[in-house]
């Protein structure tokens, strides 16, 4: 790790390799399932409930596919390719694919109603759709390409050798971020982007020979796509995809699939550690990795205690490919922090007034590196907003310490105002964590006619517990300051979630 302006750092930055511009090329990226296929043709390379291929399988469908997309609908260099599927191989078939063509894919989520998938597809500029019989519906209604899950491109059978047409121009992804305030945006990530942002993974973290990723997030989000599953591919490994997370089997897919680290969010984590009851086998575990929300210290404790596995947490966000920090698997991770900046990356505090400031101070986290975004697509002011002085600005608050490793302490939108108190609700939520039968925490601000704002707590219980709010509020009595004791705590059954399972605040504020 390289710091500047010492001792008291301004801007955190990482090595971690011999290249002197922190990526790969873009060919080598793109080109990846024919090079697999041509150095271990019978290797390893996806599996998934119903079946498995090998990397020459893979290559043959990656290649059929984008055969097909340039013969029968046109796609080419600066086309946008959507896909709108669940959890499925041909998610990351048609990914390669369409980058091989020098075209940009946008992953579409599934969960999403008819109207906002074609919001995505119209703001996007998507000429073709791959999916089944609703995205054959869907694209007919805007009188676009439609190629089906079920076409024998994606079988695998056909010859393994394939053309790559792509320069680091091209755009690579177009991701939607989640709308949380007016449309959706998206997200304009290059080739040049995620070949860095997959080096830097590769470069931060050490995945150890064989690496097998067990692939739980959803491919239309950055973390599931680049995490789970190019980058274990980019290490010579394979990848285990499960359709969907659930709770009552996912240990027994461990057990028979072997992953060596999956990568999820802190509600799963919790939801894990809640519900098993049974002895576990996770020695093929290596590490597992905790992203999209910070989980506390208890909590991560608690995890690790009960499954005998290491928790590397990490901090990033779509507009800059995946990941900014990660804590190491290398004896040097710090847990209650997100780590330290990857390789390639810089990340800053900054004031209100755009000045960086020194280490310790809290203000709000800045990445730069060649992992950030073009911009939003079509959005020149939301563009200007975030990126500004060759930082992108995330709307994250933190700190970084004298070592470089990031405290998150909130969101900007999040914090509360009680009566001229700054309160940030992540510091209560940890405190509630620290109780043994917390599951869940979410803490919002509520309108109030003495102090503005107020705090109040929403709490999911493990199950079969006894605890009362009257308790809940006691124990929070010992930890915080009166004034940050939320008025009023809610046990509820569950917190709303979106599909990436991070709690939507905006639909406890409305309550």
């Amino acid at each position: 790790m390289t710091t500047s302006n010492t001792p008291s750092a301004r801007v955190h930055s990482n090595g971690g390799g011999a290249a002197d511009d922190f990526t790969f090329p873009v060919t080598e990226l793109v080109g990846l399932p024919f090079t697999r296929a041509q150095k271990n043709p019978h290797g390893a390379c996806l599996s998934w409930p119903e079946g498995r291929m090998d990397n020459t399988e893979f290559a043959a469908a990656v290649a059929a596919t984008a055969r097909e997309m340039s013969t029968k609908h046109g796609i080419g260099r600066d086309s946008v390719v959507g896909v709108l599927l669940r959890n499925v191989p041909e998610v990351i078939t048609t990914l390669f694919a369409t980058w091989s063509l020098g075209a940009a894919l946008t992953p579409i989520n599934p969960a999403l109603k008819d109207d906002e998938v074609l919001f995505q597809v119209d703001d996007s500029g998507t000429s073709l759709i791959v999916g089944d019989s609703r995205a054959e519906a869907l694209a007919g209604s805007r009188e676009i390409g439609f190629l089906s899950v079920g076409d024998d491109c994606f079988r695998g059978d056909g010859d393994p050798v394939g053309t790559v047409d792509v320069v680091d121009d091209d755009t690579s992804l177009i991701v939607y971020t989640s709308g949380t305030t007016g449309k959706p945006k998206g997200c304009v990530l290059g080739q040049a982007n995620i070949s860095a942002m997959i080096w830097s993974i590769l470069n931060g973290l050490e995945f150890g020979e064989d690496a097998r990723s067990l692939l739980v997030l959803p491919l239309f989000h950055c973390n599931g796509l680049l995490a789970g599953a190019v980058a274990p591919l980019m290490a010579g490994g394979s990848v285990h995809i499960i359709p969907k997370f659930d709770p009552t089997n996912f240990w027994d897919v461990v057990e028979a699939e072997r992953p060596t680290y999956f990568s999820a969010v802190p509600t799963i984590y919790s939801v894990l550690e809640a519900m098993t009851k049974r002895d576990v086998d996770t020695s093929s575990l290596r590490f597992v990795i905790c992203g999209a929300a910070p989980m506390s210290v208890d909590a991560i404790t608690r995890f690790e205690d009960r499954f005998d596995v290491t928790m590397l947490e990490g901090y990033g966000l779509s507009e800059c490919s995946v990941a900014a920090t990660l804590n190491r698997n290398d004896g040097t991770r710090r847990p209650g922090t997100v780590g330290t900046a990857l390789p390639g990356l810089k990340v800053g505090i900054k004031d209100p007034e755009g000045n960086l400031v020194e280490a310790g101070e809290t203000g709000e986290v800045v990445v730069s590196g060649k992992t950030v975004m073009r911009g939003y697509l079509g959005r020149p002011d939301a563009t200007a907003e975030s990126l500004r002085d060759g930082w992108l600005h995330t709307g994250d608050v933190g700190y970084l310490d004298d070592e470089g490793f990031l405290v998150l302490v909130d969101r900007i939108k999040d914090m509360i105002i009680r009566g001229g108190e700054n309160i940030y609700p992540k510091e209560i939520e940890d405190a509630l964590f620290g109780h043994p039968q917390v599951t869940e925490a979410a803490v919002v601000g509520s309108p109030d006619d003495k102090y503005g704002e107020v705090p109040v707590a929403h709490v999911a219980l493990r199950s079969g517990a006894e605890t009362t709010v009257e308790e809940l509020h006691e124990f929070l009595e010992s930890r915080l300051a009166r004034f940050k004791v939320p008025n009023e705590i809610y046990i509820v059954e569950s917190l709303p979630k979106n599909s990436v399972g991070k709690i939507l605040k905006g639909d406890l504020r409305e309550k």
